[in-house]
């Protein structure tokens, strides 16, 4: 008999929300059934053809092949450095403020290893994208929950936020533009998120894999934030700006001494980015914002579809200002597990139960604008039937 035992940590965290909804998704395939998805985020456009060629160009340079530096290609870092400071106005020292990731969520699960120790505890919204809890779990660290409402835009409030869970918070997760939600966080959000994180010595991380899909507003940034680089970091992603899922990239920025914190576990438990995706990552930094508006509008017109047919449908779904996500709430009696396992059994339609991104999610479903508008249109026609 196996003497190998799960840790208790790994007892913590729930069955992964979208391996289960790819397993249900793939019998129903390999049955012949015409499934329209519109659950995982997972843009199903091509990658830029700009990125591509450079990283088939890459690929055949044997320096390439070689370890890569481990925190970073310096070309790459002064690549983000300047494209940030050209999308968001802030000054980033590329040595000490930059540091490039093997995606963001590989740099999200890492950064409670660096800076919390067992007990510590991190506060994080829900709903949320279930890598926030998971990381803390991982880490030896508890979660506090920070329930996001509706009324109050989505926005998390640090009102009642008890002293025991302010003397032992470390890490303060945010997450806008916000999966699941689409919700903004503006200017003033962002300098009471920083005033807050300065008062209590907490580390505030802004997850921005979304920062470049906004149909509506400015783009924002925590780091505009006078100080904000004194308690915090911003993670951004390659996957969703450049429909680069695939060939894992993204960058963490801000404050000196959590990245370092960072590049200390990174340096012990990876090699850092192939240094042809990074050269590649410096091709899609290097794009005119033209072809990002093109991208940008492509959704706008899927996220218009969905929104005015399940309107017509007599469904009163939101429109959001950012984000590939559609966030309702269910429109029957049903929780959300129940209605979305009944979207996918009776009508082949793929969505998320807002369950998987937290208790404060269940009333709630989640649909992504990952496919064509004549599939969405499809989607309507199907739920339309069922509601």
């Amino acid at each position: 008999m196996s003497r190998i035992r799960r840790s208790e940590r790994l007892g913590k965290l729930p069955p992964y929300l979208f391996v289960e909804i790819d397993r249900v998704k793939n019998e129903l395939l390999e049955s012949g059934a015409d499934v329209v998805d519109l659950g995982i985020g997972d843009p199903d456009l091509p990658t830029f053809p700009e990125i591509v060629s450079a990283l088939r160009e890459a690929c055949t340079d044997p320096a390439t092949h070689r370890y890569p530096l481990q925190r970073g290609d310096p070309s790459f870092k002064r690549a983000i450095a300047r494209w940030y400071e050209a999308r968001y106005g802030v000054s980033l020292d590329p040595e000490r403020e930059v540091l490039p990731l093997i995606g963001t969520k590989e740099g999200i699960g890492h950064l409670p290893l660096a800076v919390m120790n067992p007990g510590d505890v991190a506060l994080i919204p829900d709903p949320a994208f279930p890598i926030y809890p998971a990381a803390t779990w991982l880490a030896g660290g508890e979660v506090r929950l920070i329930e996001l409402k509706e009324q109050e835009g989505f926005l998390p409030s640090f009102t009642g936020l008890t002293p025991r869970d302010l003397d032992r918070a470390k890490l303060l997760f945010l997450n806008y533009p916000n999966n699941p939600t689409g919700a903004v966080a503006d200017i003033a959000f962002f300098k009471t998120a920083v005033d807050f994180a300065r008062e209590h010595g907490i580390l505030v991380l802004n997850d921005a894999a979304y920062s470049e899909v906004i149909y509506e507003g400015p783009r924002v940034s925590l780091l505009q934030i006078d100080g904000a680089k004194d308690v915090g970091i911003e993670f951004h992603s390659f996957s969703k700006t450049f429909n680069k899922t695939g060939s894992r990239l993204g960058f963490a920025i801000g404050n000196p001494e959590a990245l370092e914190a960072l590049a200390t576990v990174k340096d012990n438990v990876d090699s850092c980015v192939f240094t042809a995706i990074q050269r590649a990552g410096e091709a899609a930094l290097a794009l005119p914002d033209e072809r990002l508006e093109e991208l940008v509008d492509t959704y706008r017109r899927r996220r218009d579809v969905l929104v005015d047919g399940l309107h017509k449908a007599g469904w009163n779904v939101p429109r959001p200002r950012a984000t590939f996500y559609i966030w309702a709430r269910v429109p029957t009696a049903e929780r959300s597990q129940e209605f979305c396992a009944r979207l996918l059994r009776d009508g082949h339609v793929v969505t998320t139960p807002g369950v998987g991104f937290g208790a404060a999610g269940d009333r709630y479903v989640r649909m992504a604008l990952t496919t064509t508008e004549d599939r969405i249109a499809e989607a309507v026609a199907r739920i339309k039937r069922m509601l």
